[in-house]
């Protein structure tokens, strides 16, 4: 997850909603990612479409059933679509959200074989959020 916070902090640093994401294989980390909505005008360019993106070609192949996503923020239901999609194995995710997280719609988005962590350093990832839209309010 420090990854993880490592790649937020990028996105904070562009002006960007400070979200990471990485995705480790084989206790290797094979992609890395943060939100770039505002820089390439695209509302789809979320840190973990990015990262799905990326480790699947690094992977050449779409299915990451042995691979663990490690997000900074709860996964909205678009990315817990394509987390679905991927067959990720596992997610780690630090702050819960409130207003777009995937476990709002009260229905299994992930896959049934996808393990989910919630919670892992969560007060530093919320932190940096909070700080975040503190500053553009």
């Amino acid at each position: 997850m420090k990854e993880a916070l490592k790649e937020a902090q990028k996105a904070l640093e562009k002006d960007e909603v400070p979200v990471g994401a990485v995705v480790v294989c084989d206790n290797t980390v094979i992609a890395r990612a943060h939100n770039l909505t505002e820089t390439l005008n695209d509302v789809t360019a979320h840190a973990e479409m990015q990262a799905i993106t990326a480790a699947a070609s690094w992977l050449g192949g779409k299915y990451l059933n042995d691979c663990t996503i490690y997000i900074t923020l709860e996964p909205c239901v678009m990315c817990a679509g394509a987390i679905f999609w991927a067959q990720m194995g596992a997610v780690v995710y630090g702050a819960d959200d409130d207003k777009r997280g995937y476990t709002l719609t009260g229905q299994p988005l992930m896959h049934p074989r996808t393990e989910v962590h919630k919670g892992v350093l969560a007060e530093e990832c919320a932190q940096l959020l909070r700080d975040f839209f503190r500053k553009k309010r």
